[in-house]
């Protein structure tokens, strides 16, 4: 992942606002953290040669190659804040990687930790870990998660980023609705609603859904106009869906 990720917005605030989130997690980007690499973990040992697969989401990926990005942002954000770097081995195996990963989490948890419990840096690099979580996940042909620490802290990430999207393509803001919260992105009034399950949302903000799909979820006025905002900050819907 390229250092652009952890600077989505230039330093600046997100655009977007909260409506309600009425029985989501809201658990701080340490523990949304922490989540994903325990969930990393299981999902690999339960998936013997799981290493080896290609991940639809990003092809040029396998789970091996996954899982040593996700080891390799650890590090760098660690050494970032002045921690001791500790580089990757090219050669590292899936377990090797997974046991990098598990013995410099809780430095960066801390890290995590350190950086306060409302909208922080450590909710992108949260944003991150658990959209590859989400990407392991329909790899391995496992399901999304129904609750996660990671959920509410991802979401408020990707809704920001689509609304700073939408106000450089000189759009309206839109509203964001899924089961249990609502988001406006961008600016009011808004002029257009996407609604839907969680994954399927998140999938769509996180550049994972074609803009056909897109189009093809539930909408409140015309999805044609909207879909370029799709594309913001390292996210490009692909052109044909990679997964359902």
């Amino acid at each position: 992942m390229d250092d652009h990720r952890f600077t989505l917005y230039g330093g600046g605030r997100v655009t977007s606002s909260r409506i309600r989130v009425p029985g989501w997690n809201t658990a701080t980007a340490a523990a949304g953290y922490r989540q994903v690499r325990e969930n990393f973990a299981i999902l690999i040992a339960d998936h013997p040669g799981a290493g080896e697969r290609v991940v639809p989401a990003c092809p040029q990926w396998t789970v091996r190659d996954l899982l040593a990005h996700l080891t390799e942002i650890c590090d760098r954000v660690i050494t970032r804040f002045g921690g001791e770097a500790c580089p990757i081995p090219e050669t590292a195996s899936t377990a090797e990687l997974l046991r990098l990963w598990a013995e410099r989490g809780p430095e960066a948890d801390a890290l995590l930790a350190a950086d306060g419990e409302g909208e922080s840096r450590g909710d992108i690099m949260v944003m991150d870990a658990f959209t590859h979580e989400l990407d392991l996940r329909y790899a391995l042909g496992a399901p999304p998660p129904e609750a996660h620490a990671a959920w509410l802290r991802g979401f408020e990430v990707l809704v920001g980023g689509l609304g700073s999207s939408l106000g450089k393509h000189g759009l309206p803001g839109m509203r964001i609705e899924i089961e249990g919260a609502t988001w406006i992105a961008g600016t009011e009034p808004v002029a257009a609603v996407l609604s839907g399950a969680p994954v399927d949302v998140y999938r769509s903000l996180a550049g994972r859904r074609s803009p056909a799909q897109i189009a093809a979820m539930d909408w409140l006025g015309d999805p044609e106009p909207w879909l370029r905002a799709f594309t913001w900050g390292p996210f490009a819907p692909p052109e044909k869906g990679t997964e359902r």
